[in-house]
């Protein structure tokens, strides 16, 4: 008899899965659909076009063809081109005084900048702090790291952000762990649609500055829907601006959604500090991270992107390019909340963004009604995904129907 061998992989590798839920969910739909069934997948962070093909900008396309050629072909530096980091920082500020107190990183889209912010800002075993409802990859990206994630309560009963439940368990965690990284995904949150309002805002902060006394307490905004937002939001740097002398922040900062370049793999870590040399120290640390996983960055898209945001001509025909895929999204927002209004599905606040996510008794249930109408969608805990992104608004209406009967099949 044969000795079986040990595994070569270190034990926590061997019962990984092989790829993402979100993923696995689209490829199934796009197996049903090459057999020529009418499906509609509505998994993905991508946006689609009505006529379901993938939404471009022209202007980044022309920023991409004219970048030059041996420049796009060679290393970029480790922590990004020094002209790409400053348009980025830029982009996020444009004027504002914290402007003046940031450093960057480029970084492989915002998943790379939200693993470079756990790799650094948490020691291994530590956890990060989230809403209850999340983008799953946080957990994958704090497990790999060897550090961990919790969550708070995200809504309360009348559907604000449970500030009673956020400043509990931060509580609890600095008193625990000395230390927290709080991820905030807002606006536009991803899985719910839900933007944090201007009290609620000053209310994570000010519970964040509270909290300081007890150990460092650190604030990770991921930024990757925020130019998908409502016109004349809250503004969230004047209430990090306000508690920056104790609580740093860092914002994850991502070309995929609002350049529609989710290939080129391009964006960066942005940390926010009052004192000048803390900030060298984190240039410092977040680049020797850089060198220890990706190395460098996707140099064809940070020239591109660099050049879009500098090029006047360019910079105009970008925001113009977004301006129309913003209300193709939001003409969608309309339509789908008048229809579930209709009957009656239970979600959060929504007023734009790529995703909305539906309140569900059993998920799983949901799912499944709804793949046997050929719809697909993502499975929460407590809830349903809903990808409005890559859903024409024609189709809008059956995923509606299909949603609403799969919630009522999940009802106890």
């Amino acid at each position: 008899m044969t000795a079986v061998q040990p595994s070569s992989l270190i034990p926590i590798a061997t019962d990984r899965p092989g790829d993402d839920p979100i993923f696995t969910l689209h490829g199934m739909a796009v197996k049903r659909a090459a057999t020529g069934e009418d499906i509609l997948n509505a998994t993905l962070g991508a946006l689609v076009e009505d006529d379901g093909t993938l939404a471009v900008m022209p202007a980044v396309h022309e920023a991409l063809r004219r970048a030059p050629m041996k420049k796009a072909s060679a290393y970029a530096p480790i922590s990004g081109p020094p002209a790409f980091l400053a348009a980025v920082q830029h982009d996020l500020f444009h004027g504002h005084e914290l402007e003046s107190k940031a450093v960057a990183v480029a970084t492989p889209g915002g998943s790379g900048a939200i693993y470079n912010a756990v790799t650094n800002f948490l020691e291994p075993g530590q956890k990060a702090l989230t809403g209850s409802y999340y983008w799953a990859p946080y957990e994958i990206l704090t497990d790999l790291s060897r550090r961990g994630l919790d969550t708070f309560n995200l809504f309360n009963a009348e559907g604000h952000f449970d500030l009673v439940s956020f400043e509990a368990k931060l509580n609890e965690m600095v008193e625990a762990q000395g230390r927290v990284l709080v991820i905030i995904n807002s606006p536009c949150h991803n899985p719910t649609g839900f933007s944090l309002n201007d009290d609620e805002w000053r209310g994570v902060t000010d519970i964040m500055a509270a909290a300081s006394d007890k150990g460092p307490v650190t604030l990770l905004i991921d930024y990757a829907y925020a130019k998908f937002a409502p016109a004349g939001g809250p503004d969230w740097r004047d209430h990090v601006a306000r508690t920056l002398a104790k609580v740093p922040c860092l914002v994850a900062w991502t070309a995929s959604k609002s350049f529609a370049q989710y290939g080129a793999r391009v964006g960066a870590l942005v940390a926010l500090h009052e004192d000048a040399t803390e900030r060298e120290r984190m240039a410092n640390a977040m680049g020797y991270t850089c060198r220890g996983t990706w190395s460098n960055c996707n140099h064809l898209g940070m020239l591109a992107v660099t050049d879009v945001l500098t090029d006047d001509t360019l910079r105009t025909s970008w925001h113009d390019e977004r301006a129309r895929l913003v209300k193709l999204l939001d003409d969608r927002v309309v339509v789908f909340n008048k229809l579930a209004a209709k009957h009656n599905l239970k979600y959060p606040r929504y007023e734009g963004g790529f995703f909305v996510s539906v309140f569900s008794d059993d998920p799983a249930v949901t799912i499944k009604s709804m793949q046997d109408d050929g719809v697909f969608i993502v499975p929460l805990q407590g809830a349903v995904r809903v990808g409005l992104c890559a859903t024409p608004e024609d189709k809008i209406p059956r995923l509606v129907e299909s949603l609403a009967k799969g919630i009522a099949a999940a009802k106890k």
